[in-house]
């Protein structure tokens, strides 16, 4: 069985329920994600061996949320307790036209005051396949890219497949801040992803033709942003997801895959009716990982991830929690959504 090892922030997830708005909620659903958690949770419903590297308070908020990755399979002996809180977020629905919102409370969290050397990464890898992490962790703290660091150099030294997915997080640092320490993070990456955003937050790197405010997407200028992002930093392969916002409510969604040949391949466009977009690129991370380790021809790869994560725009809360079978099937061209019996 492969093995996958994940690195990052395990957080509460504070929503109202169903579509009300902060100011009108009057309670508050819990559950717990992460970019990383939400791609070891994919890929464990998918039969890989999957396991969560991060550090937790040593009480029982901390427990929740690993016995939450648990439940799902995810391998959980590489976490560290330590530290004085779990970082928390808040995530409100939108709908239409309104648009969804995300408030962090993660500042000091115990990931977040990691130190270097804390992590036996050599251990860690052991007998591991792929290494996968976002730039969200980084972000975190000074300390947490150093520790990026030592888990990629762990990683080549054992020559263990990463990947990146960029996710650049405003809210977290600075253009400036992401695109120096990301790039000096980015060559021992060999798979990039990103988002119709992503590369322009971090390095610069711009689609030209798109307009993703109107949902106006260039194939074009997504091959040329790959194209850049590999001549840059010589990666192997970049995955880029294609939203095409309509409404809240309503998205098109599709993806690209680019090898280091320069060959682009497109997945099919779904028409999504959203029911939570958060994690969406965490599932289509996940199932780029999957395809890549079966060794899947591009073509089969990036219509097996663009499925997976068309299909978590229709799961409440960050987790996809859609089955190998099910992801197949749409990506064999099962769209009618007709009950299963």
């Amino acid at each position: 069985m492969k093995r996958v090892v994940c690195f990052g922030e395990i957080m509460v997830r504070f929503n109202p329920k169903g579509y009300l708005r902060f100011v009108q909620a009057v309670e508050f659903e819990a559950s717990y994600a992460g970019g990383e958690a939400n791609v070891a949770v994919s890929l464990a419903n998918f039969g890989v061996n999957a396991a969560y590297v991060t550090k937790v308070p040593a009480h029982e908020i901390g427990q929740c949320a690993v016995n939450e990755l648990r439940r799902f399979g995810v391998d959980t002996s590489g976490v560290l307790r330590g530290g004085e809180r779990l970082g928390a977020y808040y995530v409100e629905k939108g709908a239409s036209q309104r648009a969804s919102k995300v408030i962090y409370d993660r500042s000091h969290s115990a990931i977040a005051e990691v130190k270097p050397g804390e992590f036996d990464w050599d251990t860690l890898l052991t007998g591991a396949d792929w290494f996968h992490f976002t730039g969200i962790t980084p972000a975190l703290s000074d300390n947490c890219a150093l520790v990026c660091r030592e888990a990629l150099e762990a990683a080549k030294r054992r020559g263990v497949r990463v990947s990146c997915d960029l996710n650049y997080r405003k809210k977290l640092w600075s253009r400036e801040k992401a695109g120096e320490v990301m790039a000096g993070l980015m060559p021992l990456v060999e798979v990039c992803i990103a988002n119709e955003e992503d590369a322009a937050d971090v390095f610069g790197i711009r689609a030209e033709g798109t307009d993703i405010e109107k949902g106006e997407l260039s194939r074009e200028g997504y091959i040329s942003v790959a194209r850049q992002l590999t001549s840059r930093f010589g990666f192997k392969k970049v995955a880029i997801t294609l939203r095409g916002s309509i409404s809240a409510s309503d998205n098109n969604w599709s993806g690209m895959l680019y090898d280091g040949g320069s060959t682009a391949v497109f997945a099919p466009s779904y028409a999504v009716r959203i029911v939570d977009r958060v994690g969406g690129g965490d599932s289509f991370g996940a199932a780029l990982i999957y395809a890549q380790l079966e060794g899947w021809e591009n073509q089969r790869a990036i219509n097996f991830a663009v499925a997976a994560s068309c299909l978590k725009h229709t799961v409440e809360h960050d987790f996809n929690l859609m089955s190998l079978a099910e992801v197949e099937a749409l990506a064999g061209g099962n769209t009618s959504g007709r009950v299963q019996r």
